[in-house]
């Protein structure tokens, strides 16, 4: 996770790192809407760094509806098999616990605005 922006989600903005299973069940648990950066591989897509720049944007005009994770590089290849989103750098969406939608890869910032509105307005998933 090497690369300086992702490393100024955790530094400058106090992101958590979720490096297990029990970080991302301890996270996603909590109260409110949660959202996990997942970032990648950031040396070979250049999308990586994009999307980390867009997501405290994102977090910011959102007005705290949620709050944002960082996952670590030990987890992630199991995040995405379980979540069912393959492609990175993508955006995991929990309430409760539980996984409910994902934004793979970089979008322009009116779908992004677009497709967070409707994520938000979805119903609280129920845990299978």
């Amino acid at each position: 996770m090497s690369h300086p922006l992702i490393e100024r989600l955790t530094t400058e903005f106090g992101w958590p790192v979720l490096d297990t299973d029990h970080d991302v069940t301890e996270f996603t648990n909590r109260a409110g809407t949660h959202v996990l950066f997942v970032p990648g591989d950031a040396k070979r897509n250049l999308e990586t760094a994009d999307v980390a720049v867009i997501l405290p944007e994102l977090k910011i005009a959102f007005q705290g509806k949620f709050d944002c994770a960082v996952v670590g590089d030990a987890i992630e290849t199991e995040l995405r098999e379980t979540t069912r989103v393959l492609k990175t750098p993508s955006l995991l969406f929990y309430r409760d616990g539980v996984f409910f939608a994902g934004i793979p890869k970089v979008r322009d910032w009116d779908e992004y605005m677009h497709r967070i509105v409707q994520i938000l307005a979805m119903p609280t998933p129920q845990a299978a």
